[in-house]
Formats: structure tokens, C-alpha cells, sequence
């Protein structure tokens, strides 16, 4: 009996720590943080978040694809290429927490989106995701009027955050759609070298307009072409 009682305690034990060791912070649909450090600031007026330059993008690189939820595939009957295909099903505006999209993003294996093996969503692109639909999951375009600086172009400051937001969805270290992977500098600069890179981003005859199904800003193209005009610097 007392053999019985050590090894129910220790089992008790041991559950207990587990659960300790898996304790994470959760999002907070309500401010917009949380995670492993998201700020869930956005590019529209006093850090709202825009549709057109946060949310989109996020969708149409990592969830509208061959095979998940483009307007051939639409699996489970989501297709997340537009504004008016996204608010169809799975977004409550103004509740993030009772959006069946925005609940799939932190799931594990399988019932995670994108699903493997696609990377997962960053904690910042989840948090933009969760604060857009709380501000009303509206189609906010047009929300950057700032001037255009293309005065002083790096790599590191001014290229790879539109790469990492616009296109590491596709090609990344998982998925290098075709054959380029962006996620390095090597990646992206052979792309450049085969003349690849300015010709998709303009949607030139010829080349397959990337991203797909949108168009980057004038202001994003030509601060890549600023760059690459510079010879795409490793800066």
C-alpha cells in the first residue's frame, strides 16, 4: 500500500513539472503582444495596422499557395488571396480570439498554419494578424503617405524587410520556390545576378510577377532597384 502511495505522488510529481515546462506566454488579442516578443505595432496611422502593406502580404506568401489556399486549392474552403476572400470565412472583426484563422496560426503540427512543411508564422506576423481583426479586420490601402527615401539604401535596413515581409513565404529554406531560397543574401544576390529579381517585382512580359497576386509599392520597387542599381551590396 505504501509502495502504491510513493508511486501515485511521484506520478503527481512528475505531471506537475511537465506542466510547469511547458508554460508559455500567450497572445493578447486585446493589446496586441505577447508571444516571443511581436510588437503588434502596424505601418498604418499611430501604429494601426494596414491591410494593404502588414496583412496581405502575410496571407498571399505564406497561405495562398498550390496545394493550401489559393483560388484552385481553397482547402477546408478558405482562399486567402484578396480582402474580400479573407473576411469570408474564419474572421470575426473586432474578436481575434473567436477567428478561426487567427487561432490555427499558433497551433503544433498538422493543425498548424501553414502547415508543415511550410514555416510557421513569425510572433510579430501573428500579432499583426490578431491586431488587425481586433481594429475591425478593415481593408485599409494607401496608408503610408510618406515621402519615398531612397536616398541612403542598404541591404540590411531598407531591402530585407520588404524580402522578409513579401516573399520568404515562398521562398524560404523549407520551400525555395523556383530554385531561389531569399532567406540569405547569397539567395537573393543570384537572383539578382540572373536578372530574375527586377523583372518579377515589375511584373515585366516574360516573368512571373512576384509576389503573386499583388504588386509591391512604388516606393518597395524602387528602393530595390536603388540597391540593385548599386550593385546589391551586402550592406
Amino acid at each position: 500500500m505504501r509502495g502504491k502511495w510513493f508511486w501515485a505522488a511521484g506520478t503527481l510529481l512528475l505531471g506537475l513539472v511537465v506542466l510547469g515546462g511547458c508554460k508559455h506566454e500567450p497572445f493578447d488579442v486585446n493589446t496586441g503582444s505577447g508571444g516571443s516578443g511581436g510588437s503588434g505595432g502596424g505601418s498604418g496611422p499611430a501604429g494601426t495596422v494596414c491591410f494593404e502593406t502588414d496583412v496581405l502580404p502575410i496571407f498571399v506568401s505564406s497561405c495562398a499557395k498550390s496545394g493550401c489556399h489559393d483560388v484552385v486549392s481553397k482547402k477546408e474552403g478558405y482562399i486567402l488571396d484578396s480582402y474580400n476572400n479573407i473576411i469570408k470565412k474564419g474572421i470575426k472583426a473586432g474578436n481575434a480570439a473567436e477567428s478561426e484563422i487567427y487561432k490555427v496560426l499558433s497551433k503544433s503540427g498538422s493543425d498548424r498554419m501553414p502547415q508543415p512543411p511550410n514555416p510557421g508564422l513569425t510572433a510579430s506576423k501573428i500579432d499583426l494578424i490578431g491586431k488587425w481583426i481586433n481594429e475591425g479586420a478593415k481593408n485599409t490601402t494607401n496608408c503610408n503617405t510618406a515621402a519615398c527615401d531612397t536616398a541612403s539604401v542598404t541591404y540590411q535596413k531598407s531591402v530585407w524587410p520588404i524580402i522578409q515581409a513579401n516573399c520568404l513565404g515562398c521562398h524560404n529554406n523549407s520551400l525555395s520556390s523556383g530554385g531561389y531560397n531569399f532567406s540569405t543574401y547569397a539567395g537573393l544576390k543570384s537572383a539578382v545576378d540572373k536578372g530574375r529579381l527586377l523583372g518579377a517585382i515589375n511584373y515585366q512580359a516574360g516573368f512571373v510577377g512576384m509576389p503573386q497576386g499583388y504588386k509591391l509599392t512604388s516606393c518597395q520597387i524602387a528602393t530595390i532597384r536603388k540597391w540593385v542599381e548599386a550593385g546589391a551590396p551586402n550592406n
